[in-house]
């Protein structure tokens, strides 16, 4: 059965494809750097409802503006609430975070919580901050009285 014209330009495409890997004896690029954000296992609560979350957190490579965002929930697992945001350096060192916010359509309670935080980039792309997260953490936590 003869080859279809097609069928034999993509053979010819594959195999130039693969003659233009690199070798196997070529040297690996070096790992990332590690990036991380990590969150306390006890949260804060004001009696005027001002939660306060923190945590840690580690990236590098920013080129945009790179913030900590964090969210909590409590009552139910499908409703988050953002809690403040923080500036962070990039600059492959462990830093600390804390942000600060007050819910205003749950109150929350001291006891059990669910936290979110997460690392964001603001990159420029074609003029354009698109978001470009860095790291994400997840952790139950306790919420104590202030």
């Amino acid at each position: 059965m003869p080859v279809r014209p097609a069928l034999a330009a993509a053979l010819g495409s594959v195999a130039l494809l693969c003659a233009a890997v690199a070798p196997a004896t070529a040297a690996p690029e070096p790992a990332a750097p590690t990036e991380s954000v990590t969150v306390d296992p006890t949260g804060s609560l004001a009696s005027d409802g001002t939660v306060t979350l923190s945590g840690t957190y580690t990236c590098t490579g920013a080129t945009g503006p790179v913030f900590i965002s964090s969210s909590i929930s409590q009552q139910s697992p499908n409703l988050h609430h953002g809690i403040g945001g923080s500036r962070a350096v990039c600059d492959g060192t462990k830093h600390d975070w804390k942000n600060t916010g007050q819910v205003t359509t749950e109150k929350l309670k001291p006891g059990a919580a669910h936290v979110e935080a997460t690392i964001l980039e603001l990159r420029p792309v074609g003029g354009l901050p698109l978001p470009s997260i860095h790291a994400v953490a997840e952790r139950d936590m306790t919420l104590v009285k202030a």
